[in-house]
């Protein structure tokens, strides 16, 4: 629908859907880690937070081997990359932050509420259309773009497109941005992580 609006469509495209799936898959894999543990957390004394921060990783050594896909899209439409691909590396430690965070956070709370392992695929589908992956932003109403500025995934998706596609070079503001998310979630699911963690072994 919108790929006529949008130059290199096919690239703005898989570069928004590869590193939304990373955060989905992220924290969708971190949020079962401790249930998916509880028979090693009943028998040794580990560190929980290693498993829902463990499936974080995993995800982001998929998403670098996604990264072929991505240069294979960029030398089909000859797109060459600027000397702006080296913020990756930046972006790569903000989603991996707040990935991490919401992880922590859902692994707690699932130990407790199970019903959160289904509620959180309906989160991560809404919040896929909710977020301008396939469609531009410019489509929207004043208002909603406006709303869209509370979307963290929207602000790492610009990022991402900034360095990839459009040879912009991220600015002070934005990388503070993605930084403040980042260290926020990450703090506050590590906390609420800590907070319950003592109690993970009378219900997992």
């Amino acid at each position: 629908m919108f790929r006529f609006d949008i130059e290199y469509y096919p690239l703005y495209l898989i570069l928004g859907s590869t590193l939304f799936s990373l955060m989905g898959d992220s924290t969708t894999s971190a949020m079962r880690s401790i249930l998916d543990s509880s028979s090693l957390i009943k028998k040794i004394k580990i560190k929980k937070v290693l498993f829902p921060i463990e499936k974080v990783l995993f995800q982001l050594v998929n998403f670098c081997i996604s990264l072929i896909a991505i240069a294979a899209v960029m030398i089909f439409f000859q797109v060459v990359p600027t000397f702006n691909f080296i913020f990756l590396p930046l972006l790569l430690i903000y989603i991996v932050l707040f990935s991490a965070g919401i992880g922590m956070l859902l692994s707690a709370l699932a130990v407790f509420f199970r019903d959160i392992i289904h509620l959180w695929s309906v989160v991560v589908t809404a919040w896929t259309y909710a977020t301008p992956i396939f469609y531009p932003i410019s489509i929207l109403p004043d208002w909603m773009a406006t709303i869209m500025n509370f979307n963290p995934m929207y602000h790492f998706i610009t990022y991402f497109r900034q360095i990839a596609l459009w040879g912009q070079t991220p600015g002070i503001q934005e990388n503070l941005i993605c930084l403040g998310l980042g260290v926020v979630f990450f703090l506050i699911g590590l906390a609420v992580f800590k907070k319950f963690e003592k109690k993970f072994i009378l219900y997992v």
